[in-house]
């Protein structure tokens, strides 16, 4: 009696059970994980909002808001003023997004003229209005 022993024909369908085992969980794993990944986003970074109300108009210099403050994470022109952004600004495909941020701007001597604070979505809800704004007299 010949007895042949062949080995397995993956286009049979025919293979280790051991690592079928192991894709069909693993695909499911990066799936759910693609999925909750793709459904928020972070943008800039955490800065001392503790901070915000140290600043001055009128005397606060540029060197004195990045000791306070670090560097921005956005720089900008805004009515011909140097801006400096500090600022997190949370996205969700699903809930709502949140957003902290303050934006300093700066007269030609590099000292603040007015700035404008949004301290985030829990403070809000017990302010009259969409933020702090404070501007010069």
């Amino acid at each position: 009696m010949n007895t042949h022993v062949s080995p397995s024909d993956p286009s049979k369908g025919e293979g280790s059970p051991s690592l079928k085992a192991f894709l069909a969980p693993a695909a499911i794993l990066m799936a759910a994980l693609m999925l909750i990944s793709a459904g928020c986003a972070t943008v800039g970074r955490d800065f001392p909002v503790a901070r915000v109300s140290d600043i001055r108009m009128g005397e606060t210099t540029q060197n004195e808001v990045r000791a306070m403050f670090g560097s921005p994470w956005r720089v900008g022109i805004e009515d011909g003023q140097r801006t400096w952004t500090y600022g997190k600004y949370r996205y969700r495909a699903f809930g709502q997004a949140s957003t902290q941020d303050l934006v300093i701007r700066f007269d030609g001597r590099g000292v603040v003229a007015s700035y404008t604070f949004n301290p985030g979505f829990p403070i809000l809800n017990r302010l009259p209005g969409p933020g702090i704004a404070r501007k010069p007299p």
